[in-house]
Protein backbone atom coordinates (compact mmCIF):
# COMPACT_ATOMS: atom_id res chain seq x y z
CA UNK A 1 0.00 0.00 0.00
CA UNK A 2 1.44 3.36 -1.02
CA UNK A 3 0.14 6.66 0.28
CA UNK A 4 0.58 10.00 -1.46
CA UNK A 5 2.04 12.98 0.33
CA UNK A 6 -0.53 15.41 -1.06
CA UNK A 7 -2.46 15.41 2.18
CA UNK A 8 -3.30 12.87 4.82
CA UNK A 9 -6.73 11.38 5.12
CA UNK A 10 -8.60 13.16 7.86
CA UNK A 11 -11.07 11.62 10.25
CA UNK A 12 -13.65 14.34 9.84
CA UNK A 13 -17.13 12.86 9.53
CA UNK A 14 -18.60 13.34 6.09
CA UNK A 15 -22.17 13.51 4.91
CA UNK A 16 -23.08 10.22 3.25
CA UNK A 17 -25.29 9.62 0.22
CA UNK A 18 -27.97 6.91 0.47
CA UNK A 19 -26.67 3.36 0.31
CA UNK A 20 -28.76 2.56 -2.75
CA UNK A 21 -27.37 5.43 -4.82
CA UNK A 22 -24.30 3.99 -6.56
CA UNK A 23 -23.36 0.60 -5.11
CA UNK A 24 -21.08 -1.65 -7.20
CA UNK A 25 -18.92 -4.72 -6.78
CA UNK A 26 -15.54 -4.99 -8.50
CA UNK A 27 -12.27 -6.90 -8.78
CA UNK A 28 -8.83 -6.74 -10.35
CA UNK A 29 -7.25 -10.08 -11.26
CA UNK A 30 -3.56 -10.62 -11.99
CA UNK A 31 -2.46 -12.45 -15.12
CA UNK A 32 -1.11 -15.21 -12.87
CA UNK A 33 -4.60 -15.90 -11.48
CA UNK A 34 -6.22 -16.23 -14.92
CA UNK A 35 -5.37 -19.48 -16.78
CA UNK A 36 -5.19 -17.45 -20.02
CA UNK A 37 -2.35 -15.42 -18.52
CA UNK A 38 -4.15 -12.09 -18.97
CA UNK A 39 -5.10 -9.54 -16.28
CA UNK A 40 -8.78 -8.80 -15.69
CA UNK A 41 -10.71 -5.73 -14.60
CA UNK A 42 -14.31 -6.44 -13.55
CA UNK A 43 -17.21 -4.26 -12.52
CA UNK A 44 -20.73 -5.28 -11.58
CA UNK A 45 -22.47 -1.94 -11.91
CA UNK A 46 -25.35 -0.87 -9.68
CA UNK A 47 -27.01 2.48 -10.23
CA UNK A 48 -30.35 4.25 -10.24
CA UNK A 49 -29.62 5.11 -13.88
CA UNK A 50 -31.08 1.95 -15.36
CA UNK A 51 -30.28 2.43 -19.05
CA UNK A 52 -26.73 2.03 -20.37
CA UNK A 53 -24.96 1.87 -23.71
CA UNK A 54 -21.49 1.07 -25.02
CA UNK A 55 -19.85 3.38 -27.53
CA UNK A 56 -16.50 3.75 -29.28
CA UNK A 57 -14.81 7.17 -29.28
CA UNK A 58 -12.21 7.66 -32.00
CA UNK A 59 -8.77 9.14 -31.25
CA UNK A 60 -8.42 12.86 -31.87
CA UNK A 61 -6.17 15.76 -30.94
CA UNK A 62 -3.49 13.49 -29.48
CA UNK A 63 -6.00 11.64 -27.33
CA UNK A 64 -6.31 7.87 -27.35
CA UNK A 65 -9.33 6.17 -28.86
CA UNK A 66 -11.42 4.21 -26.39
CA UNK A 67 -14.55 2.17 -25.84
CA UNK A 68 -16.66 2.60 -22.71
CA UNK A 69 -19.92 2.16 -20.87
CA UNK A 70 -22.04 5.31 -20.72
CA UNK A 71 -25.44 6.25 -19.38
CA UNK A 72 -28.03 6.15 -22.16
CA UNK A 73 -28.82 9.85 -21.78
CA UNK A 74 -25.16 10.89 -22.15
CA UNK A 75 -25.34 12.10 -25.76
CA UNK A 76 -21.96 13.81 -25.67
CA UNK A 77 -20.25 10.78 -24.07
CA UNK A 78 -18.83 12.91 -21.28
CA UNK A 79 -18.90 10.34 -18.47
CA UNK A 80 -17.37 6.91 -18.93
CA UNK A 81 -18.25 4.41 -16.20
CA UNK A 82 -15.86 1.68 -17.34
CA UNK A 83 -13.74 1.30 -20.41
CA UNK A 84 -10.47 0.56 -22.18
CA UNK A 85 -8.36 2.55 -24.63
CA UNK A 86 -6.21 1.72 -27.63
CA UNK A 87 -3.02 2.05 -25.54
CA UNK A 88 -3.97 -0.97 -23.45
CA UNK A 89 -5.17 0.96 -20.38
CA UNK A 90 -8.51 0.18 -18.69
CA UNK A 91 -10.35 1.85 -15.81
CA UNK A 92 -13.50 1.49 -13.70
CA UNK A 93 -14.76 2.63 -10.31
CA UNK A 94 -16.94 1.86 -7.36
CA UNK A 95 -18.41 4.62 -5.22
CA UNK A 96 -16.95 4.88 -1.72
CA UNK A 97 -18.69 6.25 1.34
CA UNK A 98 -15.98 6.49 4.00
CA UNK A 99 -13.13 8.64 2.66
CA UNK A 100 -14.62 12.09 1.96
CA UNK A 101 -12.91 14.43 4.43
CA UNK A 102 -14.27 17.87 3.56
CA UNK A 103 -17.43 19.89 3.11
CA UNK A 104 -17.48 20.08 -0.67
CA UNK A 105 -21.23 20.21 -1.46
CA UNK A 106 -23.02 17.35 -3.20
CA UNK A 107 -23.62 19.45 -6.33
CA UNK A 108 -19.86 19.51 -6.93
CA UNK A 109 -19.40 15.77 -6.40
CA UNK A 110 -20.05 12.65 -8.49
CA UNK A 111 -17.46 13.61 -11.13
CA UNK A 112 -15.96 10.12 -11.35
CA UNK A 113 -17.22 9.56 -14.90
CA UNK A 114 -15.57 12.77 -16.10
CA UNK A 115 -12.26 11.80 -14.49
CA UNK A 116 -12.38 8.32 -16.03
CA UNK A 117 -13.06 9.82 -19.46
CA UNK A 118 -9.93 11.93 -19.04
CA UNK A 119 -8.01 8.82 -18.00
CA UNK A 120 -9.11 6.89 -21.08
CA UNK A 121 -8.10 9.80 -23.30
CA UNK A 122 -4.63 10.26 -21.81
CA UNK A 123 -3.36 7.28 -19.77
CA UNK A 124 -1.19 4.44 -21.04
CA UNK A 125 -0.16 2.88 -17.72
CA UNK A 126 -1.19 2.52 -14.09
CA UNK A 127 1.52 5.03 -13.19
CA UNK A 128 0.04 7.46 -15.72
CA UNK A 129 -3.22 7.28 -13.81
CA UNK A 130 -1.38 8.11 -10.58
CA UNK A 131 0.15 11.14 -12.29
CA UNK A 132 -3.28 12.18 -13.55
CA UNK A 133 -4.61 12.13 -9.99
CA UNK A 134 -1.57 14.05 -8.76
CA UNK A 135 -2.16 16.85 -11.27
CA UNK A 136 -5.98 16.86 -11.34
CA UNK A 137 -7.60 20.15 -10.18
CA UNK A 138 -8.74 20.18 -6.55
CA UNK A 139 -11.29 19.44 -5.30
CA UNK A 140 -11.57 16.52 -7.71
CA UNK A 141 -15.28 15.97 -7.05
CA UNK A 142 -14.84 12.26 -6.37
CA UNK A 143 -15.14 9.72 -3.58
CA UNK A 144 -14.35 6.39 -5.18
CA UNK A 145 -12.21 3.31 -5.55
CA UNK A 146 -10.73 3.51 -9.06
CA UNK A 147 -9.47 0.23 -10.50
CA UNK A 148 -6.98 0.22 -13.39
CA UNK A 149 -4.87 -2.22 -15.42
CA UNK A 150 -2.35 -1.77 -18.24
CA UNK A 151 -0.63 -3.75 -20.98
CA UNK A 152 2.36 -4.58 -18.77
CA UNK A 153 0.14 -6.57 -16.42
CA UNK A 154 0.08 -3.92 -13.71
CA UNK A 155 -3.09 -3.28 -11.72
CA UNK A 156 -4.10 -1.15 -8.77
CA UNK A 157 -6.97 0.34 -6.83
CA UNK A 158 -6.75 4.05 -6.04
CA UNK A 159 -8.97 4.93 -3.08
CA UNK A 160 -9.56 8.56 -3.89
CA UNK A 161 -11.25 11.58 -2.36
CA UNK A 162 -11.25 15.26 -3.28
CA UNK A 163 -7.63 15.87 -2.30
CA UNK A 164 -5.69 12.62 -1.95
CA UNK A 165 -5.57 8.91 -2.68
CA UNK A 166 -4.19 5.67 -1.29
CA UNK A 167 -2.83 3.17 -3.81
CA UNK A 168 -3.17 -0.60 -3.48
CA UNK A 169 -1.04 -2.45 -6.04
CA UNK A 170 -2.09 -5.83 -7.36
CA UNK A 171 1.52 -6.98 -7.16
CA UNK A 172 1.33 -6.79 -3.36
CA UNK A 173 -1.37 -9.48 -3.28
CA UNK A 174 0.00 -13.01 -3.06
CA UNK A 175 -3.26 -14.46 -4.40
CA UNK A 176 -3.43 -12.03 -7.33
CA UNK A 177 -6.93 -10.67 -6.66
CA UNK A 178 -8.20 -7.36 -5.24
CA UNK A 179 -11.92 -6.87 -4.48
CA UNK A 180 -13.72 -3.60 -3.67
CA UNK A 181 -17.32 -2.59 -3.08
CA UNK A 182 -18.57 0.67 -1.54
CA UNK A 183 -16.09 1.46 1.14
CA UNK A 184 -12.36 2.10 1.05
CA UNK A 185 -9.98 -0.08 3.01
CA UNK A 186 -7.96 3.04 3.84
CA UNK A 187 -11.01 4.96 5.01
CA UNK A 188 -12.81 5.37 8.30
CA UNK A 189 -13.59 2.00 9.87
CA UNK A 190 -17.20 0.88 10.24
CA UNK A 191 -18.41 3.38 7.64
CA UNK A 192 -19.43 2.74 4.07
CA UNK A 193 -21.47 0.05 2.35
CA UNK A 194 -21.04 -3.29 0.64
CA UNK A 195 -19.32 -5.26 3.41
CA UNK A 196 -21.53 -8.29 2.83
CA UNK A 197 -21.22 -8.02 -0.97
CA UNK A 198 -17.45 -7.95 -0.65
CA UNK A 199 -17.62 -11.07 1.54
CA UNK A 200 -19.92 -12.68 -1.04
CA UNK A 201 -17.44 -11.99 -3.83
CA UNK A 202 -14.47 -13.26 -1.83
CA UNK A 203 -16.33 -16.46 -0.91
CA UNK A 204 -17.43 -17.13 -4.50
CA UNK A 205 -13.97 -16.41 -5.88
CA UNK A 206 -11.95 -18.38 -3.31
CA UNK A 207 -12.10 -21.83 -5.01
CA UNK A 208 -11.11 -20.27 -8.35
CA UNK A 209 -8.31 -18.25 -6.77
CA UNK A 210 -6.91 -21.40 -5.18
CA UNK A 211 -6.79 -23.07 -8.60
CA UNK A 212 -5.54 -19.90 -10.36
CA UNK A 213 -8.65 -20.20 -12.49
CA UNK A 214 -10.31 -16.77 -12.28
CA UNK A 215 -11.61 -16.17 -15.80
CA UNK A 216 -13.96 -13.51 -17.19
CA UNK A 217 -16.63 -16.24 -17.27
CA UNK A 218 -16.24 -16.76 -13.53
CA UNK A 219 -16.84 -13.05 -12.97
CA UNK A 220 -19.80 -12.50 -15.31
CA UNK A 221 -21.44 -15.93 -15.23
CA UNK A 222 -20.85 -16.99 -11.62
CA UNK A 223 -20.24 -13.99 -9.37
CA UNK A 224 -22.70 -11.66 -11.13
CA UNK A 225 -25.47 -14.31 -11.32
CA UNK A 226 -25.23 -16.02 -7.92
CA UNK A 227 -27.51 -15.15 -5.00
CA UNK A 228 -25.14 -16.11 -2.23
CA UNK A 229 -25.48 -14.28 1.10
CA UNK A 230 -22.36 -14.54 3.24
CA UNK A 231 -23.94 -13.33 6.46
CA UNK A 232 -26.53 -16.08 6.24
CA UNK A 233 -23.99 -18.55 4.79
CA UNK A 234 -26.63 -19.51 2.26
CA UNK A 235 -26.89 -19.62 -1.53
CA UNK A 236 -30.46 -18.83 -2.56
CA UNK A 237 -29.76 -19.47 -6.25
CA UNK A 238 -31.22 -22.97 -6.36
CA UNK A 239 -32.86 -23.01 -2.96
CA UNK A 240 -36.43 -23.80 -1.98
CA UNK A 241 -37.43 -20.14 -1.56
CA UNK A 242 -39.13 -18.67 -4.61
CA UNK A 243 -39.71 -15.16 -3.24
CA UNK A 244 -36.50 -13.70 -1.82
CA UNK A 245 -35.78 -10.29 -0.33
CA UNK A 246 -33.40 -8.46 -2.66
CA UNK A 247 -30.82 -7.35 -0.13
CA UNK A 248 -27.03 -7.74 0.15
CA UNK A 249 -26.64 -9.98 -2.90
CA UNK A 250 -24.17 -9.00 -5.64
CA UNK A 251 -26.95 -9.04 -8.27
CA UNK A 252 -29.71 -6.66 -7.22
CA UNK A 253 -32.67 -4.76 -8.64
CA UNK A 254 -30.48 -1.76 -9.50
CA UNK A 255 -27.74 -3.81 -11.14
CA UNK A 256 -27.33 -2.58 -14.71
CA UNK A 257 -24.20 -4.23 -16.15
CA UNK A 258 -21.48 -6.80 -15.60
CA UNK A 259 -18.27 -6.15 -17.54
CA UNK A 260 -14.86 -7.81 -17.50
CA UNK A 261 -11.97 -6.31 -19.45
CA UNK A 262 -9.50 -9.04 -20.35
CA UNK A 263 -6.14 -7.59 -21.29
CA UNK A 264 -3.13 -8.98 -23.11
CA UNK A 265 -0.31 -11.23 -22.01
CA UNK A 266 1.86 -8.76 -20.05
CA UNK A 267 4.39 -6.88 -22.19
CA UNK A 268 7.81 -5.55 -21.27
CA UNK A 269 7.28 -2.02 -22.56
CA UNK A 270 3.96 -0.10 -22.79
CA UNK A 271 5.24 2.00 -25.69
CA UNK A 272 5.18 -1.07 -27.93
CA UNK A 273 1.38 -1.24 -27.78
CA UNK A 274 -0.47 -0.20 -30.92
CA UNK A 275 -4.22 0.32 -31.50
CA UNK A 276 -4.24 -2.70 -33.82
CA UNK A 277 -2.67 -4.88 -31.15
CA UNK A 278 -5.28 -3.82 -28.58
CA UNK A 279 -8.13 -4.39 -31.04
CA UNK A 280 -6.85 -7.94 -31.61
CA UNK A 281 -5.94 -8.90 -28.05
CA UNK A 282 -8.20 -6.99 -25.64
CA UNK A 283 -11.82 -7.97 -25.08
CA UNK A 284 -14.33 -6.11 -22.95
CA UNK A 285 -16.78 -8.91 -22.13
CA UNK A 286 -20.01 -6.97 -21.70
CA UNK A 287 -23.35 -7.96 -20.22
CA UNK A 288 -25.62 -4.93 -20.32
CA UNK A 289 -28.80 -4.66 -18.28
CA UNK A 290 -29.79 -6.77 -15.25
CA UNK A 291 -26.75 -9.09 -14.93
CA UNK A 292 -28.52 -12.38 -14.04
CA UNK A 293 -30.23 -12.35 -17.45
CA UNK A 294 -27.66 -10.37 -19.46
CA UNK A 295 -26.27 -11.72 -22.73
CA UNK A 296 -22.50 -11.35 -23.03
CA UNK A 297 -20.99 -9.67 -26.07
CA UNK A 298 -17.31 -9.29 -26.95
CA UNK A 299 -16.43 -5.61 -27.34
CA UNK A 300 -13.19 -4.52 -28.97
CA UNK A 301 -11.49 -1.15 -29.07
CA UNK A 302 -12.09 -0.22 -32.69
CA UNK A 303 -14.61 1.62 -34.83
CA UNK A 304 -16.38 -1.65 -35.68
CA UNK A 305 -15.73 -3.31 -32.33
CA UNK A 306 -19.03 -2.62 -30.55
CA UNK A 307 -21.97 -4.93 -31.39
CA UNK A 308 -24.94 -2.86 -32.53
CA UNK A 309 -27.27 -4.17 -29.83
CA UNK A 310 -25.03 -2.62 -27.14
CA UNK A 311 -24.97 0.86 -28.66
CA UNK A 312 -27.47 3.61 -27.94
CA UNK A 313 -29.29 3.03 -31.21
CA UNK A 314 -32.83 3.11 -29.77
CA UNK A 315 -34.83 6.17 -28.72
CA UNK A 316 -33.34 8.11 -25.78
CA UNK A 317 -30.03 6.36 -26.26
CA UNK A 318 -31.27 2.98 -25.08
CA UNK A 319 -29.53 -0.23 -26.16
CA UNK A 320 -31.45 -3.21 -27.52
CA UNK A 321 -29.88 -5.74 -25.13
CA UNK A 322 -30.31 -3.37 -22.21
CA UNK A 323 -34.03 -2.98 -22.87
CA UNK A 324 -34.41 -6.74 -23.32
CA UNK A 325 -32.75 -7.42 -19.97
CA UNK A 326 -34.83 -4.73 -18.28
CA UNK A 327 -38.08 -6.34 -19.45
CA UNK A 328 -37.01 -9.67 -17.99
CA UNK A 329 -35.93 -8.00 -14.76
CA UNK A 330 -39.37 -6.43 -14.41
CA UNK A 331 -40.99 -9.88 -14.77
CA UNK A 332 -38.71 -11.29 -12.08
CA UNK A 333 -39.74 -8.54 -9.66
CA UNK A 334 -43.41 -8.31 -10.70
CA UNK A 335 -45.07 -11.01 -8.57
CA UNK A 336 -46.75 -10.05 -5.32
CA UNK A 337 -48.29 -6.82 -4.10
CA UNK A 338 -46.42 -3.78 -2.84
CA UNK A 339 -42.65 -3.30 -2.66
CA UNK A 340 -42.27 -5.29 -5.88
CA UNK A 341 -38.72 -4.09 -6.36
CA UNK A 342 -37.74 -5.54 -2.98
CA UNK A 343 -38.57 -9.18 -3.72
CA UNK A 344 -37.51 -11.32 -6.65
CA UNK A 345 -38.90 -14.58 -7.94
CA UNK A 346 -35.76 -16.70 -8.30
CA UNK A 347 -37.69 -19.49 -10.02
CA UNK A 348 -37.90 -17.24 -13.09
CA UNK A 349 -34.11 -17.19 -13.14
CA UNK A 350 -33.25 -20.73 -12.05
CA UNK A 351 -35.33 -23.90 -11.97
CA UNK A 352 -34.82 -27.66 -11.91
CA UNK A 353 -35.67 -27.92 -15.60
CA UNK A 354 -32.85 -25.54 -16.50
CA UNK A 355 -35.16 -23.18 -18.39
CA UNK A 356 -34.84 -20.08 -16.19
CA UNK A 357 -33.80 -16.79 -17.75
CA UNK A 358 -30.36 -16.92 -16.11
CA UNK A 359 -29.81 -20.54 -17.12
CA UNK A 360 -30.68 -19.82 -20.74
CA UNK A 361 -28.36 -16.80 -20.80
CA UNK A 362 -25.48 -18.76 -19.29
CA UNK A 363 -25.86 -21.43 -21.98
CA UNK A 364 -25.75 -18.84 -24.77
CA UNK A 365 -22.89 -16.97 -23.15
CA UNK A 366 -20.79 -20.10 -22.84
CA UNK A 367 -20.86 -20.38 -26.61
CA UNK A 368 -20.03 -16.68 -27.03
CA UNK A 369 -16.99 -17.01 -24.81
CA UNK A 370 -15.79 -20.11 -26.63
CA UNK A 371 -16.12 -18.67 -30.13
CA UNK A 372 -14.70 -15.24 -29.34
CA UNK A 373 -11.68 -16.68 -27.55
CA UNK A 374 -10.99 -18.95 -30.52
CA UNK A 375 -11.18 -15.92 -32.79
CA UNK A 376 -8.83 -13.88 -30.60
CA UNK A 377 -6.33 -16.69 -30.23
CA UNK A 378 -6.35 -17.41 -33.97
CA UNK A 379 -7.57 -20.98 -33.74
Amino acid sequence: MKKTTITSLLTVAAAMMPAAAFPCTSAIVAASANPSGRPLLWKHRDTSTVDNKVEYVAPSGGRFGYVALFNAADRELREAWMGMNDAGFAVMNTASYNIKDDRVPARKMDKEGILMTKALQTCRTVDDFARLLDSYPRPMGVEANFGVIDACGNGAFFETNNHSYVRFDLSDRTDGVLVRTNYSHSGRSNEGYGFIREANANCLLTPYIEEKAVTPEVLTEVVSRTFYHDQKKKDFTLGSDSRVLDQDFIPRYKSTATIAVEGCHPLEHPDSVTPGFVADQYIMWTGIGYPPVAEIRAVRCSADGVPAELTGSLPDGHSALGDKAKRMRDEIFSAGKGNDDRYLDITRLYNEEGTGYAQQAITRNRQTYRLEKLRRDGR
